[in-house]
């Protein structure tokens, strides 16, 4: 187990670096914060001092090596957009985003579970097809066409909701929506694949024919030992959900991870996109571990080595 922990640290660390190098570059193409900072006409001397402050008056690799010196000590520098410490501005969006994630990841497993295995258990039939035809459209549907669309028909046109923000509980109901109905389709379809294999095996087959409770079946033994492809795919999706939290952020106007990458990427605030950037690989890296370990805890054939 320390094998396979080392092994994924120091996979994890390397593609997390590589991530951080890239944004750093990119991030600069896009033009210096002083063109949205300043306006026309601002004196030399202003701008001088401002790039002076930011590290900005330097070369872009002497910069490369600075930002390095100083990540390696947990120094993102200070926001330029914010005035205040980079790192500090990206963790304080972590818990709402983790947040709105777990609700909507529970919201489509659990769904997921209940569908897929009515499918399962219906195979071929009415309910199957009409299972299988909802999963499908709702794994089709842009995120962000549904929360506009959402947005104008039950909050605008309907006002059950508001139309952003984070204050009430209804204000959640879109976001978590949004980011649930794409897994839900995805999830329903899995559950249902693995479900079906279980079934058709021969021990399901066995404890039937000895008369065996059909629900007890299905929910107690089938499930659990479909269960391994089916955390497979959530865990994947669970750390897919911060491209989820980008467009909740801007479409909703939800606090979150997402609205602080965007903010940060439309006011070139170089400290907070890459503190951002490290946060969210740091999340994911160990959201990943704990997918390996539920994965081990569900079924003790498997070894992490």
């Amino acid at each position: 187990m320390f094998t396979f922990i080392r092994r994924r640290l120091i996979a994890s660390a390397i593609t997390l670096v590589g991530v951080v190098v890239l944004v750093f570059f990119l991030a600069r193409l896009t033009g210096s914060p002083v063109d949205l900072f300043f306006p026309e006409g601002a004196s030399p001397q202003r701008i001088a001092e401002f790039n002076r402050v930011y590290g900005l008056d330097k070369p872009v690799i002497e910069q490369f090596g600075i930002f390095v010196i100083n990540a390696l000590r947990g120094d993102f520098g200070n926001s330029i957009w914010q005035q205040r410490p980079a790192m500090a501005a990206a963790w304080g969006e972590v818990p709402m985003t983790l947040l709105l994630a777990l609700i909507a990841m529970s919201v489509s497993i659990l769904v997921a579970l209940v569908l897929g295995s009515l499918a399962a258990t219906h195979r071929f039939g009415a309910i199957d097809r009409v299972v299988t035809f909802v999963s499908l459209v709702a794994g089709s549907i842009p995120s962000f066409w549904f929360a506009l669309v959402g947005i104008l028909v039950f909050a605008v046109q309907l006002h059950l909701v508001p139309t952003s923000g984070s204050a009430s509980p209804l204000a959640w109901v879109l976001p978590v929506a949004t980011l649930s109905l794409g897994p839900i389709g995805i999830l329903t379809q899995v559950v249902r694949g693995a479900m079906i294999d279980v079934l058709t095996s021969g021990y399901v087959r066995n404890a039937r024919a000895r008369g065996f409770n059909s629900r007890r079946i299905v929910y107690r033994h089938a499930l659990r030992n479909a269960a391994l492809p089916i955390i497979s795919v959530a865990g994947d999706i669970a750390a897919g959900m911060v491209n989820g939290a980008v467009i909740v952020g801007v479409v909703f106007a939800f606090p979150g991870i997402g609205r602080l990458i965007v903010g940060a990427i439309l006011n070139r605030d170089y400290p907070v996109l890459q503190a951002s950037v490290v946060v969210v690989g740091i999340s994911v890296i160990v959201l990943n571990f704990i997918v390996d370990l539920i994965y081990m805890a569900v079924d003790p054939r498997v070894r992490l080595t």
